[in-house]
């Protein structure tokens, strides 16, 4: 009689697939920093800026958390689904210099270019692990696809931000 096997034989769950699991494992990790981090971020530049200009920029931003929080918690779950542990805070490293406050509270252009970064280094990384996905787990691929969706969308939006100020000449 054969022993019942605690892991399925085949897909990313697989004993075969420990590696690429791991490997994948550490880019979900970092992509959950990355939302973390954004999170922190955000929560500072919807607060911070002053002047009739930021508060359609800080609404935006304060709708952008909880979306960034709910991708945070996205990617926690799925370190888990695959065997992984989810990082405490003493791993975290920050690593978002462009969205720091800026020196003047009304300079808001500061706030949308760093946005308009940190939505591109998602999106990068974000791509990076769809590829990575390819042929090894549809299911994080699927769930980083949607993920991406939201992220370009977040770009797109402060991209015309960006566009309106440089109009008026003001960026």
């Amino acid at each position: 009689m054969s022993t019942p096997t605690t892991r399925p034989r085949q897909g990313i769950l697989s004993d075969d697939m420990q590696s690429e699991r791991e490997e994948l494992i550490g880019l979900l990790c970092k992509a959950y920093w990355m939302e973390i981090e954004t999170v922190m971020s955000y929560l500072a530049n919807s607060i911070n800026p002053d002047g009739v200009r930021a508060q359609e920029i800080k609404e935006s931003l304060d709708e952008d958390i909880q979306e960034e929080l709910g991708h945070a918690r996205q990617f926690g779950e799925r370190i888990k689904e695959l065997y992984g542990v989810i990082p405490g805070s003493l791993e975290f490293s920050a690593e978002q210099s462009y969205l720091q406050p800026p020196d003047h509270q009304t300079d808001i252009v500061h706030v949308i270019k760093g946005v308009i970064e940190a939505e591109t280094g998602a999106i990068e990384h974000y791509n990076r692990v769809i590829e990575f996905c390819d042929d090894k787990d549809l299911v994080t691929q699927d769930m980083v696809i949607t993920i991406l969706r939201d992220e370009e969308g977040h770009k797109r939006l402060f991209e015309g931000f960006l566009r309106e100020f440089e109009a008026e000449g003001l960026a």
